[in-house]
């Protein structure tokens, strides 16, 4: 029976609750006047009940007003219980005043009795409603997950109190702060992180749950650093921001961010270089779909341009993203025309067209393909969109009078040892040699390292892995890469590309270099399980190395030589590197052409280590069409 009450509508369950009530007032009432006068057996005439009437109206409409009705009591919170104490208040006050303007014969001090009465009966049953909810719902407090909160501050606490009507038990908090040691919240001791293995020990906690606010990320990487050996699941709480924004709740309790392992605090952005080339003008992004274009156009739109034209190949991401811009600009009350257009960077004339059209002023040349072995087994397609569609667009802005155009190029166009990493080196060399034919149009190349969270980034594939029971597959023990958040990297891009005189490549500082194998290990610790290895046999999650794909390198690098130069800000630098003349660079081109339309794999990559990208590799060709063509071709007689 209560489980069918528990899964009735709503509206019933407030029509229950408004009836209670009403019996709830009057019964109070009653046994106050009985209280003061100590009998059973009192006279009421029709003064009283209008006191009474007037009683229950305005606390039921003071209780609607409230949102009483609207709680849901098995996860009642103590600021449910807040509104029920001021709701029984005024219900108090309702009745002195009420028995004053009635002449009613009810004693002064029933209004202070009734106060007591009513919060027993209006708040008492809530209470229990909703620890019997709990129990119907498996949450009985010995079956509870026993966890850890690191962090006494105001986020730890609300964490608490979000985990009461979960299947989580907090049983300790910890935290860093002297000055919180020693305290009690809700009959929870905050004690010294150095006391975690004792307290894990002693309550076979399985989990600590990180509540650590706006903590910088160089903080939270030492914390979870020292909680790693303990052998206990690490997740974190939303931070601060993101609660006061809506974006999560107190509860959405989720994984350890790579941010944090990373240690990596982002720096204060140049407010003057983010919009320089932004405010009020017309910007452009190609391939504003993917993963780094998309956070450009939502860092873009934040700067208030008069238009930005979205160009992307994939539909449905240029669908998404749209929608996802226009609910920013409503939000934030942007007033900013989106132009959401469809095409391809190697269609020169319609990228012309539109530039024209629009009277595109800034372009951010995000459009790539960037998936090494994706781009070893397509060469040809690879080429033709990573070098001629960055030509095309660039030919197509220098005619439409663009401003500045900004190529995002990557660290691996640094000595590449495959094709992507030499295309990519090969459009850099293009746009440097246009700096010099001309200088209407202003040409920045932005390189940088490993994005988090991109098509391709490896974290997400630890996680699954993990999630899966392993393997977590590493391609080498010693494989090194430099990693970056893509709000980061974008936001770098923008101030960057407000920098460049024209040729310039710029070089985003990618602090420290991560070993894969040992983040691959520590995503591993943090979820509470152990590697398995010839030393711990026993483990729950073995690493295995796949061996390095065609193309890929064990170190990436950002810079060709060591001549570098700093800039005004503290993570972009200023790279000065060799480059053709423009009659060297459309050479090059024109070979290069030729040999992609007779589908000569092999001449392309020729050209590729011809040219002065710093291009070299011992890998086999891997181009699937070319290879089968190979393969299949008839074998000639000679006679």
């Amino acid at each position: 029976m209560l489980k069918a009450l528990f899964e009735s509508s709503r509206t019933t369950k407030r029509l229950i609750s408004l009836a209670y009530d009403t019996l709830a007032i009057t019964f109070a009432l009653y046994i106050s006047i009985c209280l003061r006068l100590g009998t059973l057996d009192i006279p009421l005439t029709q003064r009283e009940f209008g006191t009474l009437a007037i009683t229950i109206v305005f606390t039921l409409a003071a209780f609607i007003k409230m949102g009483m009705y609207r709680a849901i009591l098995r996860y009642m919170t103590p600021q449910a219980l807040n509104t029920v104490f001021l709701g029984s208040c005024f219900s108090a006050l309702t009745l002195a005043v009420g028995s004053f303007y009635t002449h009613s014969f009810i004693p002064r001090s029933v209004p202070f009795i009734y106060l007591t009465v009513s919060l027993i009966l209006l708040g008492g049953p809530r209470l229990l409603v909703h620890h019997i909810a709990m129990l119907l719902n498996g949450t009985r407090v010995g079956n509870r997950e026993p966890v850890v909160v690191y962090g006494a501050g105001y986020t730890g606490h609300q964490l608490r109190l979000a985990l009461k009507a979960t299947n989580y038990k907090v049983v300790a908090f910890v935290d860093d702060d002297l000055a919180r040691q020693g305290s009690v919240f809700a009959n929870i001791k905050v004690q010294s992180p150095y006391q975690l293995p004792e307290i894990i020990k002693k309550s076979n906690a399985t989990r600590v749950l990180l509540a650590l606010g706006n903590t910088p990320h160089s903080r939270r990487a030492q914390i979870i650093k020292r909680l790693e050996p303990l052998g206990v699941t690490v997740q974190t709480a939303p931070a601060i921001p993101d609660l006061i924004s809506g974006r999560a709740r107190i509860e959405h309790i989720r994984d350890v961010d790579i941010e944090d392992l990373l240690g990596r605090d982002p720096v204060k952005a140049n407010s003057e270089l983010l919009s320089a080339c932004i405010a009020n003008k017309v910007v452009m992004v190609t391939g504003s779909g993917g993963s780094i274009g998309s956070e450009l156009c939502r860092q873009i739109i934040q700067q208030a341009p008069k238009r930005i034209v979205l160009f992307e190949l994939n539909e449905y991401s240029l669908y998404r993203l749209e929608s996802e811009l226009k609910n920013i600009a409503k939000k934030k009350h942007i007033d900013v025309e989106i132009v959401p257009l469809l095409g391809s960077v190697q269609r020169e004339h319609r990228v012309e067209t539109i530039m024209k059209t629009f009277s595109v002023q800034t372009v951010y040349h995000a459009a790539a393909y960037k998936h090494v072995p994706l781009v070893e087994h397509n060469i040809v397609e690879g080429v033709r969109n990573n070098v001629y569609g960055t030509w095309y667009t660039a030919e197509a802005a220098i005619r439409a009078g663009v401003e500045s155009f900004v190529l995002i190029s990557t660290d691996k166009a640094v000595r590449p040892t495959n094709i992507m990493g030499a295309s990519k080196r090969m459009a850099e060399l293009v746009l440097q040699g246009l700096s010099q034919r001309q200088s209407s149009t202003r040409f920045t190349m932005v390189r940088f390292g490993n994005v988090l969270g991109s098509s391709g980034s490896v974290v997400p594939l630890f996680r699954q892995q993990i999630k899966a029971g392993g393997p977590v597959t590493v391609t080498h023990p010693e494989i090194i890469r430099y990693f970056m958040t893509i709000p980061e990297a974008a936001e770098l891009v923008i101030q960057a590309g407000s920098m460049g005189t024209g040729g310039d490549v710029l070089v985003l500082d990618m602090g420290e270099p991560v070993k894969i194998d040992d983040l691959a290990k520590r995503m591993i610790h943090l979820s509470g399980l152990t590697v398995k290895s010839d030393i711990e046999p026993d483990g729950d999650i073995e690493v295995a190395y796949t061996g390095l794909r065609p193309g890929e390198k064990l170190y990436e690098e950002l810079l060709i030589g060591d001549n570098v130069s700093g800039t005004d800000h503290d993570r972009i630098m200023r790279a000065e590197e060799y480059c053709l003349t423009w009659t060297e660079t459309q050479a090059i081109l024109d070979e290069l052409d030729t040999a992609c339309h007779d589908y000569s794999c092999d001449k392309v990559r020729e050209l590729l280590m011809i040219a002065p990208t710093g291009y070299t590799t011992q890998e086999e060709l891997g181009d699937a069409v070319w290879l089968h063509k190979s393969r299949s071709a008839p074998l000639r007689v000679v006679k």
